[in-house]
């Protein structure tokens, strides 16, 4: 697993507080809030400012914020080492829960190892006093592209 935040992401990229674009719309973590801040070289960084949308009923992030944010952590990186624009989808993913998740959350993904078809990844998401809250390793397949459906007819 990630010992340091050194060994996940470049040293130019460490203190990057510019949100950068995304390398593909995702609306559904666009709207969540969560920004890009690493971006490149099997290294991801995103991160979220919570809010009452975020929450449980124990006041801290739901853990479905948090499953997304490991998740599109590892999607991004593996994404990023491929140059062709090929997508990725998660193929299986497992959690670990630490901690309660509060106030501004990163999330720090990296590739482990990919083959021409796969990537293996892991992410670590801390708070904003850089506890360790959770932490998760998934499998991603490098798709080209998905068979758009059409919208149903009334």
């Amino acid at each position: 697993m990630l010992e340091s935040d050194q060994s996940v992401a470049p040293a130019s990229a460490q203190n990057n507080d510019t949100p950068l674009p995304w390398p593909v719309s995702i609306p559904f973590v666009e709207s969540l809030g969560v920004t890009l801040h690493v971006y490149g070289q099997g290294h991801s960084e995103l991160r979220v400012d919570l809010t009452d949308r975020h929450m449980n009923g124990w006041q801290v992030a739901h853990g479905g914020v948090v499953m997304t944010m490991l998740d599109v952590a590892m999607a991004v990186a593996a994404r990023s080492v491929q140059g062709n624009g090929q997508g990725v989808a998660t193929v299986e993913m497992k959690s670990s829960f630490m901690r309660p998740a509060q106030h501004r959350l990163r999330v720090i993904g990296l590739v482990l190892h990919q083959t021409a078809t796969l990537a293996f990844c892991e992410a670590k998401l801390l708070d904003d006093a850089g506890h360790l809250c959770a932490s998760g390793t998934g499998t991603f397949k490098y798709l080209r592209g998905l068979a758009r459906r059409s919208a149903p007819s009334n």
